[in-house]
């Protein structure tokens, strides 16, 4: 009885070890968020303060950028609109760059008040969040999804430090949350059938968003789509003759494929499916992995040593080598491509060559040059500052 009785529990152990990880995959989201969580942690943000405070570099060339930058401006007046309307590239452009840049402002105050305890930038932090959930109620024509993917990437960025970190008082905090639940959550959610980086920044949005919300319904369902748009996005030569693709696209031919990825049909590791369109968008897709793999890390997760790692090492490198100058060959893209990555890099190569260890001389090369980085004006901004060499 005793031997039948340790048979039953050391098989019950090995069926347990065998369901475990995939349980935990399905259900992705933390049984607590952690607070400040989407894409900055507490204790990367005291690393950065130390670092400005004592005067050291990049970190303090990174925060003088910022504080001089127009998103930092104590008199910047919001300009919400009931309804944001944009079309293809922006046009028409009814709130669209208000949009973005109030958001971005909303989370540079943020990091400001972090940094300097000056009330003053708290208050602009609130004052702009407050002045969009009091006003927005949709956004309307062809460009809306990566829209609002783009703006509720920052809304919750600001939102997190705000809440979790500032002694003052955010009274109406709860409408914020509720415009993030109604106006942003739904227009973001259900992911895309466009370009990679559409749905790559949508999701950067449910996932801030859930973090914010402590969703961990929506959470769940935007780090599957997440999981699912990256390997269909970056190509490793281990996904086979042809690149990964998302079901709902119905790319079941070579020639939609190819055709899907701007017309390339030679494949190699590290390549995008927007690299020959242009490195600008490939960027925002960078982007948004990185972000999205950072807020994972915080929450528990850590993304970075599985295939999302492996994906954004590869096409952080691919990228950089080329934007550093290296001649383009006559299989890439006809022999030309379109550069300006943008400041992308500096979350992903933190993550995997400071934390990790591993060499990346490309992306070191580009990140180093581009220093302090900046913002793209979209949804990416002061990674230098918050990520640069953060051993947090």
């Amino acid at each position: 009885m005793r031997r039948t009785a340790l048979l039953a529990t050391v098989t019950a152990l090995v069926a347990g070890a065998l369901v475990w990880p995939a349980a935990r995959q399905a259900d992705a989201a933390p049984v607590t968020f952690a607070h400040p969580g989407v894409t900055v942690s507490k204790s990367q943000l005291d690393f950065a303060r130390t670092k400005v405070n004592a005067g050291a570099q990049p970190w303090k060339a990174a925060y003088d950028q910022m504080m001089a930058s127009k998103y930092a401006d104590l008199n910047r007046v919001p300009k919400p609109r009931a309804t944001v309307e944009c079309g293809s590239y922006s046009n028409p452009n009814y709130g669209c760059t208000d949009e973005r840049e109030d958001a971005i402002a909303a989370y540079t105050d943020a990091l400001a008040w972090y940094i300097t305890r000056d009330d003053r930038y708290a208050q602009k932090s609130i004052a702009l969040m407050d002045a969009w959930s009091a006003v927005i109620k949709e956004h309307t024509n062809s460009n809306a999804p990566l829209q609002t993917g783009w703006a509720g990437s920052s809304w919750p960025k600001a939102a997190e430090l705000i809440k979790y970190t500032y002694t003052g008082t955010w009274a109406n905090s709860g409408r914020f949350a509720t415009m993030l639940r109604t106006v942003y959550l739904p227009e973001v959610i259900n992911g895309s059938n466009s370009n990679g980086n559409w749905e790559l920044s949508m999701m950067e949005a449910a996932v801030g968003i859930s973090v914010f919300l402590e969703d961990r319904t929506s959470y769940d369902k935007a780090m599957a789509k997440f999981r699912t748009r990256t390997a269909a996005y970056v190509y490793l030569s281990s996904d086979g003759a042809l690149p990964k693709t998302v079901p709902s696209q119905n790319l079941d031919t070579t020639a939609k494929i190819v055709n899907y990825w701007q017309g390339q049909s030679t494949f190699v590791t590290g390549l995008t499916q927007e690299t020959c369109r242009d490195f600008t968008h490939t960027g925002y897709g960078i982007s948004a992995i990185s972000h999205i793999a950072e807020t994972s890390r915080i929450q528990g997760e850590d993304l970075y040593g599985t295939d999302v790692g492996e994906r954004l090492r590869q096409a952080l490198g691919f990228q950089s080598k080329y934007q550093l100058g290296e001649a383009v060959p006559s299989w890439l893209c006809g022999g030309s491509l379109t550069l300006g990555l943008g400041p992308v890099t500096e979350t992903g190569y933190n993550a995997l060559h400071n934390r990790l260890g591993i060499a990346m001389t490309n992306t070191q090369k580009l990140t180093e040059q581009n220093r302090p980085s900046g913002s793209n004006n979209l949804f990416v901004a002061w990674e230098t500052l918050t990520d640069g060499d953060n051993p947090n």
